[in-house]
């Protein structure tokens, strides 16, 4: 066995001893300082260096997510990266596939037993940009995760491949009217309210509600500036005066002396006077939801409410879009299909039209269909 230190790159011979040496057992080591996240560690040279250069380039919340992604795919297939082939990510597949409350017993949204789709997708798609990675660095002749089977040929382009996983398109529940006022009636503070009529009634995602400086708010325009969107965008977000009137309350009789920016922090405990954190806001939601007596509510729903309602109250699909803050269109037609009345009002002016034709042409024979 021979082990070459190049630029910080081990490389090997195909050698029973090297297996033995670096057969390894992730574990997820976090290195945080007074600013945050620094380092994320799963304890293999090849690995680390893969987490660090995402971490370069990602959120905190993406970051987290392929380290633990790529902490479940080497705990199960128990193999050094090097010796991943595709049978061992198909073996992953199969694991993640298992039932895991039974075998008779399947998620009604999808059929499935196992995990969601869609984690398999996410999970398959961080080991897959590890090899890539590898793939690039010359490490591994090829990326072992397949890419799907092939489907056709487009005129003038590359071939395109079906996705591995198929993933269901499922609607995302949305909250009635009477759900809104009962979760509102159940939370206990101004600054509460603020946060839960910032995603509800202006469509805010949770890591922009808790982002908000004070600088950022103009209640004089009714709206609020987003200077760290996702994907790290900006946007400015009108939003209904109920929210500047909730915030002026918070602002004025709740939110203590501190010398953070930030809108939102923390009101008691240990941690006054500190940016309330992601956790703490789910915390809020749980709790009120549980006071309310409903059902699992998320913050994204709220977002989502939001977001149907103003797409049924007529705003313009492209307005849908520069309010939700996505980069493309496709992401804002989903609102077409949660928007029930909207498709039925849709419809039912289709069908008069076509009643309406019919009966043109029976009362003239003469006529041409």
């Amino acid at each position: 066995m021979r082990v070459i230190l190049l630029c910080g790159w081990l490389t090997h011979d195909d050698s029973p001893l090297w297996r033995l040496l670096m057969s390894w057992s992730p574990c997820l080591v976090r290195v945080s300082d007074e600013t945050g996240l620094q380092e994320l560690r799963l304890g293999h040279p090849l690995v680390d260096r893969y987490l660090a250069f995402v971490g370069a380039r990602l959120r905190v919340n993406s970051w987290l997510a392929i380290a633990f992604d790529l902490k479940v795919f080497f705990t199960i297939v128990d193999l050094d990266p090097l010796e991943v082939d595709t049978s061992a990510v198909f073996a992953f597949l199969e694991a993640q596939r298992a039932p895991r409350r039974g075998p008779r017993i399947v998620r009604l949204e999808d059929g499935e037993h196992g995990l969601s789709a869609r984690t398999i997708r996410r999970r398959l798609s961080s080991v897959a940009g590890l090899f890539d990675f590898l793939t690039v660095q010359g490490l591994v002749s090829r990326n072992p995760v397949p890419r799907g089977t092939l489907a056709r040929k487009r005129r003038d382009r590359d071939r395109r491949g079906r996705a591995l996983i198929r993933v269901p398109r499922i609607l995302p529940r949305i909250l009635t009217p009477h759900e809104v006022d009962r979760l509102s009636a159940a939370l206990r503070t101004h600054r509460d309210r603020a946060m839960i009529q910032a995603m509800v009634l202006g469509a805010l995602r949770r890591c922009e509600v808790l982002g908000l400086r004070l600088e950022d708010i103009r209640p004089g325009e009714h709206r609020v500036f987003i200077a760290d969107g996702k994907g790290g965008h900006q946007r400015w977000v009108p939003v209904s005066a109920r929210f500047f009137a909730t915030l002026a309350a918070y602002l004025e009789s709740e939110r203590p002396k501190t010398d953070t920016n930030r809108v939102f922090v923390v009101l008691k405990g240990p941690r006054r006077r500190q940016p309330l954190t992601a956790a703490g806001l789910d915390e809020i939601v749980s709790g009120a939801r549980a006071r309310a007596g409903l059902r699992h509510i998320t913050c994204h729903q709220l977002r989502h409410t939001c977001l149907t309602r103003l797409r049924e109250a007529g705003m313009a699909l492209e307005a849908v879009q520069a309010q939700a803050g996505h980069r493309s269109i496709e992401s804002t037609r989903i609102y077409l299909h949660l928007s029930r009345e909207w498709l039925a009002e849709e419809y039912r002016q289709a069908s008069d039209r076509i009643d309406a034709d019919l009966r043109a042409t029976l009362d003239d024979p003469d006529g041409q269909v």
